[in-house]
């Protein structure tokens, strides 16, 4: 069925609720959850059923509308007590809210067997809660008695580098390796916490651990050869590229772009850059096409960046809270005490959880004018481009986010450049920043974007370096490189997001 003949039943009354059920997943799946969420409410109130308020509070929170979801779940969970599925949408929408949702936790995991999603909620739902201690040892003590559950291992490694011992992220695989040396799962595991944490000599070390144990070397070709690349072996990683399994070459293209351009190969990186951008993976390499194409003066260049014309600036005034009242909001979220380990966070710590889904006022009245800027800068943009990953996006659908964030960084934090490539338009909103140091750069904790990742050596300026000042939004495109200069001392404090490509 359709999403217009399903619409059609639901608003002529012909819908019973196995109809309405369906609505429901095909809004959800096709992003027109305006457009159900009133059928499925009424439907629900109508006939007491749990499965359409459960149904209205999964549209309500793909919307972001988190207090009208919790309540839509409170009625679900009431006329379903038992149901470990209500229960832990109920759980889930509590904490991405910014409500203590241990106790939901709690219920939903006495509801039935032991779920990972929900011994996973449980443990970020500690954390936010303070209790971070609590929820590593849990997720230990889990780990200890079901050493295959890589879900748990990646989520406590997580959790121990946000603490504040990164040392501690892998001891967990570890000890299960100890038992089962042989275990090809694990030691993916392992391979890809590596990746996580962009620890490439480990790595390197940890692929001779594992030859040295037996495992096969199908299970570690491609991470010997991304070790090799990444610490600049040039001729050993050619070969390890080249001799890696067909069906792994897809998987490695990125890695050999990486390789390529570290290795002065311009030209060759930009033959595989055209080959991959036609695929699957091209969100994850337009950040190389656009260093290549500027390393080779590709026409191209202009066609995707514009002399940086798509990097907008807006001052926000006051269309944001008062700026102290949000800050010290944000400043009550910072419980980490240590980076996360695929982040770009460098002497500073970053919010867990969708940090605009949350229901405090300042934070929703953040959100809005947030919003409202987004709206404008995509009304703005030139006309559509189907081959131009900004340009290409609808312009005529709800603003979504991706993810949404606060970072704290102090001292002489900076960000390392990076890119969003699940986004569509990334961010920087500045809150609190440091007084300037008579010592310091011209252009300390500016944000420089167009400056590749430091680790690919290549030697490109920045095409945009925008000055930090608090109630400032920056907004760019996602697959932009983008980093900051360290500054001196203080509090540099933001809101960052990723606006999710249009469906």
């Amino acid at each position: 069925m359709s999403i217009e003949a399903a619409l059609t039943a639901a608003r002529a009354g012909r819908a019973d609720v196995d109809g309405l059920d369906e609505l429901a997943r095909l809004a959800l799946a096709e992003g027109e959850e305006e457009r159900a969420l009133p059928l499925v409410r009424a439907a629900a109130q109508r006939h007491s059923s749990a499965r359409l308020w459960q149904w209205s509070g999964l549209l309500e929170r793909a919307l972001d509308e988190h207090e009208a979801a919790l309540e839509s779940f409170m009625h679900a969970a009431r006329l379903a007590p038992s149901d470990a599925g209500i229960a832990h949408g109920h759980a889930q929408v509590a904490l991405e809210a910014g409500l203590d949702a241990v106790a939901l936790f709690e219920h939903a995991n006495r509801l039935g067997p032991p779920k990972g999603d929900i011994l996973v909620g449980l443990a970020a739902a500690r954390m936010a809660a303070g209790r971070g201690e609590e929820a590593a040892a849990e997720l230990d003590a889990i780990l200890a008695q079901a050493p295959l559950w890589l879900q748990g291992h990646q989520q406590l490694a997580q959790l121990r580098a946000t603490m504040g011992r990164p040392d501690l992220a892998s001891a967990s695989l570890e000890r299960a390796m100890a038992a089962a040396p042989g275990e090809a799962a694990l030691w993916q595991g392992l391979f890809d916490l590596d990746l996580r944490r962009e620890d490439f000599a480990r790595l390197r070390d940890d692929v001779e651990r594992a030859r040295v144990a037996g495992l096969a070397h199908i299970h570690h070709a491609e991470f010997e050869a991304i070790a090799a690349a990444e610490l600049g072996e040039t001729g050993r990683a050619d070969a390890l590229f080249d001799a890696a399994p067909s069906d792994r070459q897809p998987a490695l293209a990125l890695w050999r772009i990486r390789h390529l351009l570290r290795s002065g190969r311009a030209d060759s990186a930009v033959m595989l850059i055209d080959r991959e951008l036609r695929s699957e993976r091209s969100a994850m390499v337009w950040p190389y096409a656009a260093a290549a194409w500027r390393q080779t003066g590709d026409a191209r260049s202009q066609w995707l960046e514009q002399d940086a014309h798509y990097v907008k600036v807006m001052d926000l005034g006051d269309a944001l809270p008062g700026l102290d009242a949000l800050a010290a909001r944000l400043r009550a979220l910072h419980v980490a005490k240590g980076e996360y380990l695929d982040q770009s966070v460098r002497g500073g710590t970053q919010t867990d959880g969708p940090l605009l889904s949350r229901i405090e006022p300042e934070i929703r009245t953040a959100r809005a004018a947030i919003v409202g800027a987004i709206e404008r800068y995509a009304g703005e943009l030139p006309p559509p481009d189907d081959a131009h990953p900004l340009l290409r996006q609808r312009r005529d659908r709800r603003i979504r986010f991706a993810g949404s964030w606060s970072v704290r960084l102090r001292g002489a934090g900076h960000h390392a450049n990076h890119v969003h490539p699940q986004g569509w338009i990334s961010s920087a909103l500045y809150v609190a920043l440091p007084g300037r140091q008579s010592h310091e750069d011209a252009h300390a904790g500016w944000l420089a974007l167009g400056v590749p990742q430091a680790e690919l050596g290549l030697d490109l300026a920045p095409v945009r370096m925008v000055e930090p000042r608090p109630g400032r939004l920056v907004l760019f495109p996602s697959w932009m490189w983008h980093g900051t200069r360290p500054f001196a001392a203080g509090e540099r404090l933001t809101i960052a997001f990723d606006v999710a490509p249009p469906r």
